[in-house]
């Protein structure tokens, strides 16, 4: 139990940092002066290192020892989290955001497999796996509540100093409770799959986030678009191809495989992006102060705490179909009534609930789901399962972000632009307003006239909600397909303990 503990702690290290930056987004975008691209790679350089190199560490872990992987991966980011509170500048920021994305990509994988071999009883691994799962869950949502307190009584910088102390209690801890697990006969590592992994991502995630800067059917945006396609494709071929694969994309053919993948993709998706731009709103149109808008984001931990015993239970025992289709039907349920939130929308009795039912909504897909994907995999399959199992939410949160950041920006620049025409602010002050809903805010708060103000603080948040709107209906749309196809194509009859080296036969017999 006490190796579960630990193993939970550094893995809610790792996983709180995905968002504990978010309820800081406003203060970041003054103080450093960007706009929403600028604050979409604060949060997405840690998100796109931490999903590119998880496939290395998933590896590395079986090869040296799992233990040893999850040494370094614990210092590093404690080191980088050091970095990342000594900076000053977006650059820096972001590079040091990106060194911290590194080592928690050797932090996040390896406490998975070390849960799952540590506990080898199926009861015990299950509940194992949940409590795994619910914390990972919980840290998600946990990141704007911390991040709200710090910044209530000190400055930005505190969202990092505070995984140092937190890192150092990991480190000893896992000296101290945490065996050592390694594979007998590791795979070598697939540099050059590593190398085409990160560059398709990469680009993939650039495009997204820069297209409303550069124009969705820019050149740049079609340049970028086309070379992160040749590189996923190319890190396909290599897959196939190499004796060691980096990742055996073959178990994208097993449904009880790819299908909670998927499903776990699409939560994570949904939600991250969710948490994105609902943290801005709480601020910029409800006036929140940072604290508040943390305390508000308590419900969605309320709703994992729950629900992910019960989802666990249901999983064990009719199958993981039905539980995660409802969790995915929870959280478009929920984005569905989040659609329509304005500055008057009560929160009590609209937005509470809601927050309460995605936060159940994501229980349900990640413990069922994660338990079933780590299931299906033989022991020394056991590193690259759990890696695959983390790039799934960390490639779905950062596309998320990326994609209805994204989508809220083009809107809102959209409906802000025409009500600039004919007015006779200076370039860089309709570029501040454009850039963002705090700039467009900050803006309108320079208008001498008591009524022109009046109109354009207005005219701001309208085109704030009409895109928070838009980006709704999408994570109501992507979780509502998601789960009518987890229906439809997850076998209710599943098999348990596969490897990855005979995978066409697995599913003929088990699926």
């Amino acid at each position: 139990m006490a190796a579960l503990v630990v193993l939970c702690l550094a893995e809610l290290l790792v996983v709180i940092d995905n968002t504990i930056i978010n309820i800081a987004l406003p203060t970041l975008g003054r103080e450093l002066r960007t706009g929403v691209s600028g604050l979409q790679w604060s949060v997405d350089a840690y998100t796109l290192t931490f999903a590119g190199f998880l496939l290395a560490a998933g590896n590395l872990g079986d090869r040296y020892g799992r233990r040893l992987v999850l040494y370094i991966g614990i210092v590093g980011f404690g080191a980088g989290s050091a970095l990342a509170a000594n900076t000053d500048t977006l650059g820096e920021l972001v590079s040091a955001r990106a060194v911290m994305g590194v080592f928690a990509a050797a932090v996040f994988p390896a406490t998975l497999a070390l849960v799952v071999a540590i506990f080898t009883e199926p009861r015990q691994r299950s509940i194992a796996v949940g409590i795994w799962a619910g914390v990972a869950g919980i840290a998600i949502v946990g990141g704007p509540v911390v991040s709200g307190w710090l910044l209530a009584h000190f400055s930005w910088h505190s969202v990092f100093w505070v995984n140092v102390p937190v890192a150092l209690i990991a480190l000893l801890g896992t000296w101290l409770w945490v065996p050592e697990v390694k594979v007998a006969v590791p795979h070598r590592l697939d540099v050059p799959g590593l190398l085409l992994s990160i560059a398709g991502v990469s680009l993939l995630v650039w495009a997204i986030i820069e297209a409303p800067r550069h124009g969705w059917a820019s050149w740049q945006t079609a340049v970028a678009a086309l070379a992160a396609t040749i590189g996923l494709l190319a890190f396909v071929v290599r897959q196939l191809r190499t004796v060691d694969p980096l990742l055996d994309v073959r178990l994208f053919r097993i449904r009880r495989f790819w299908v909670p993948a998927a499903a776990i993709s699409v939560g994570f998706f949904s939600l991250f992006g969710f948490i994105f731009f609902f943290t801005v709103y709480f601020q910029a149109i409800r006036g929140y102060s940072t604290l508040e808008t943390g305390v508000r984001a308590l419900p969605y931990a309320v709703g994992i705490a729950l629900a992910a015993p019960i989802a666990m239970t249901i999983g064990r025992r009719i199958g993981t179909a039905l539980p995660v289709a409802l969790g995915l039907g929870f959280m478009c349920v929920g984005f569905a009534v989040a659609s329509s939130a304005d500055e008057l929308t009560a929160y009590p009795t609209v937005i509470l609930p809601a927050t309460i039912v995605m936060g159940a909504g994501l229980a349900f897909v990640q413990g069922p789901a994660t338990e079933l994907l780590m299931s299906n995999l033989a022991e020394e399959d056991m590193g690259v399962g759990a890696a695959v199992n983390d790039t799934t939410r960390e490639v779905g949160g950062a596309l998320g972000v990326a994609v209805l950041g994204s989508m809220l920006s083009s809107v809102y620049s959209g409906a802000i632009r025409p009500q600039l025409d004919g007015t006779a602010l200076p370039k860089d002050a309709a570029d501040l307003a454009i850039s963002s809903v705090f700039g467009g805010l900050e803006v309108a708060a320079r208008i001498p006239v008591p009524e022109l103000q009046a109109r354009a603080y207005t005219a701001v948040r309208e085109a704030f909600l009409d895109g928070m709107g838009a980006t709704s209906w999408t994570a109501t749309a992507v979780t509502g397909v998601g789960a009518i196809a987890v229906l439809v194509f997850l076998p209710w009859r599943e098999g348990r303990h596969q490897s990855i080296e005979t995978p066409i036969e697995t599913e003929k017999a088990g699926g």
